[in-house]
């Protein structure tokens, strides 16, 4: 793609999310998902193949729906209320339909089938924008309407996300797949204490992104698309497999990792708040989560391949400059020890 074109299309897709976060008025914030869509489609086709472009269609056709039933809600909010600012939701009917559409636009559990469908169909670079970027503007409304969204519905879907992402990841050799049902998994940890306590899925979102991109980077590095061409790293880049060892298991939440703090501090607020059976689920559901990181770790870094690989696959090891992947390494395993200053700021 010509420079010129990318860098504009990557400025209004920055732009389009920037117009959703920062705006009070619902038709700013509709043009603003709308902007963001359009340009986003041709990100998702840079290395065009049909399985991009039937990529890039489902995912067309999934966020216009969302586009379309939030602007039914907004008119049906704008009659009831008569402004359109972002207040509370007065009419519990268009916050239904207000929550669905940001579930959809995010790939919350039921309308999670699009997310390991598109990611696998894209690029790594276009799945590293659609599994963080691409997460920022539907959570900042969510965010922003949460004291008027139904209780009910919204932990009945953060919790089978949370089941759907570990369920579906089980049995993938695709890298991307387990990326994006991993995706889906930690959009239920964030959405479950939205209600409770907004910051804390603020917190998370951050954590994840900064994992996600992290793990992202490392298979950019090591050209990687399936367990087995991962399975190939350990005796050309040891350094690199031992990074997503790491990684992987902070995703997966193990105690002295940067991805057990939210995990931590969410079963904390919960149980605060009265609630025993909903964490109790939440962190069961959550070893299906460690269960397919382990099942990758395992794979790539605690198995050697047999045979020293000397080496038809070179092509596989040029390497590409990432500039921030170690700091990003290193927030997204060493940040447990702040976790004391965090919950003073909560």
């Amino acid at each position: 793609m010509n420079p010129l074109i990318l860098t504009a299309i990557l400025m209004t897709v920055f732009l389009g999310t920037m117009i959703v976060m920062m705006s009070s008025h619902w038709l700013m914030i509709w043009i603003g998902f709308e902007m963001n869509l359009l340009a986003i489609i041709p990100i998702l086709m840079k290395k065009y193949s049909p399985r991009a472009m039937e990529a890039s269609t489902k995912y067309f056709l999934t966020q216009a729906t969302a586009s379309m039933l939030l602007m039914m809600a907004i008119i049906i909010n704008l009659m009831h209320s008569g402004q359109w600012t972002i207040t509370k939701v007065f009419n519990p009917t268009a916050s239904i339909i207000m929550t669905s559409a940001l579930a959809m636009k995010l790939g919350l559990t039921p309308f999670h089938f699009w997310v390991p469908e598109v990611t696998q169909g894209i690029s790594l670079t276009s799945g590293l924008i659609l599994l963080t970027w691409q997460k920022l503007a539907p959570m900042s409304i969510l965010y922003q309407i949460s004291p008027s969204i139904n209780l009910n519905i919204l932990l009945t879907m953060a919790v089978l996300s949370i089941l759907v992402g570990g369920w579906g990841g089980l049995n993938q050799t695709q890298l991307r797949k387990i990326m994006a049902y991993s995706s889906i998994a930690h959009m239920g940890w964030m959405t479950a204490i939205l209600a409770y306590n907004p910051t804390l899925t603020m917190l998370n979102m951050l954590i994840y992104i900064m994992m996600t991109l992290t793990m992202f980077m490392l298979f950019i590095h090591s050209s990687s698309t399936t367990t087995l061409s991962l399975s190939h790293t350990w005796n050309k880049m040891p350094l690199i497999t031992t990074l997503i060892l790491i990684t992987l298991l902070s995703m997966g939440g193990l105690p002295p990792l940067s991805g057990f703090m939210p995990k931590w501090m969410i079963i904390q607020e919960l149980t605060k708040n009265n609630s025993i059976i909903l964490p109790t689920l939440m962190a069961i559901m959550a070893l299906l989560n460690l269960y397919f990181y382990m099942r990758l770790t395992y794979s790539t870094s605690l198995t050697m391949f047999p045979s020293t690989n000397n080496m038809k696959m070179k092509w596989q090891f040029e390497t590409k400059q990432i500039i921030l992947l170690p700091p990003l390494i290193v927030a997204s395993s060493l940040l447990l020890p702040l976790t004391p200053m965090l919950s003073i700021l909560d």
